[in-house]
């Protein structure tokens, strides 16, 4: 039974990976992903903040050291509460290279196009074998249009890829006017993979203090279904790898997004949830399911409920809404 497959370029032996989590921090859990049998490992995220912090004291803009921005700086974490500086990153991606024998994706996460994105350069120089870049904006400036917020963004791409010889996966939000052309876009300014999709993380509100409150949940199944969405638009139709992460905690759920279209699943609230043995709970299951369905290679079944080959698919969207709607019954 043939699971293997591709993803920027790489030959993967199964779509499981581990996604970027807490299990990046140390070499022995990096090891233990490998042993129970993720086919890549995605490390933890060197977030902007902190390189433009170490490069020129710098946070948001912001000048960590002048009085007047104490308060604004005040909710960011300080360099001690991240697990590791941009310069122990570096030599944490050499070292998970030379421990383990799968592929290793270096993270970054960020928003901005300026300096930082060079630091991908010393991330690849570490020797990763792609970069994730994690872009995570909630723009709250109700003057910024959409358009500068996606050129804003295909400017960050456009400069890493000046920068870098080994892949860059794009992990984005859902939170475009318009996504498939956003995709488009990305693809054009030369993005190697598409991450569906970073989770919205919302703060609660503790009426007891009247303030925010962060809150950090895992998914859950009830997250898929978003993402099957764009997979099964986007397969097929951009140049670029699709990876879908989020919502996906039993074998069932993998397969869903296999079938829609997904080159790789990246699992991360399932592992912390379950530990690393889930690993092999999703790859038996998927080789359970192609046994029963008499698929021999994996290929064969991706994409099979993608619209790829519907013909109008803005109508076809339109059918299945109003089916929804009298799909109910008390």
């Amino acid at each position: 039974m043939d699971m293997r497959t591709s993803y920027l370029g790489m030959s993967l032996e199964h779509p499981f990976i581990a996604g970027a989590s807490p299990f990046g921090y140390q070499l022995d859990s990096i090891k233990r992903l490998e042993d129970a049998g993720c086919a890549a490992v995605v490390l933890h995220s060197l977030f902007e903040e902190q390189i433009t912090d170490a490069q020129s004291g710098h946070v948001a803009h912001f000048d960590a050291f002048a009085p007047e921005c104490r308060e604004a700086l005040s909710l960011f974490p300080s360099s001690s509460e991240y697990p590791l500086g941009p310069d122990e990153y570096a030599e944490h991606v050499a070292e998970a290279k030379r421990a383990v024998r799968v592929p290793v994706i270096g993270s970054l996460n960020g928003r901005a196009p300026e300096s930082w994105v060079k630091f991908a350069r010393v991330i690849e120089q570490a020797g990763a074998d792609a970069l994730e870049l994690n872009i995570y904006d909630v723009p709250a400036d109700l003057d910024a249009s959409a358009a500068a917020i996606e050129d804003r963004l295909i400017a960050v791409v456009k400069d890493l890829k000046r920068h870098l010889r080994i892949p860059l996966a794009i992990k984005l939000t859902p939170f475009f006017t318009a996504f498939g052309s956003f995709a488009r876009q990305l693809d054009a300014a030369g993005a190697d993979g598409l991450v569906l999709f970073n989770r919205f993380y919302q703060p609660d509100v503790d009426i007891r203090t009247m303030t925010l409150v962060p809150q950090a949940q895992l998914s859950t199944s009830g997250d898929l279904l978003l993402r099957l969405h764009w997979t099964a638009i986007l397969r097929g139709r951009i140049r670029p790898s699709i990876a879908l992460t989020g919502g996906v905690a039993s074998p069932d759920d993998g397969i869903k997004a296999l079938l829609a279209g997904a080159d790789v699943v990246q699992l991360v609230s399932a592992l912390l949830r379950h530990g690393v043995s889930h690993m092999a709970t999703m790859r038996d299951g998927l080789a359970r399911w192609m046994s029963a369905h008499g698929i021999d290679r994996l290929d064969d079944a991706r994409g099979r409920v993608s619209l790829q080959a519907i013909g109008d698919r803005e109508l076809f969207e339109r059918a299945h809404y109003i089916r929804t709607l009298h799909s109910w019954t008390a």
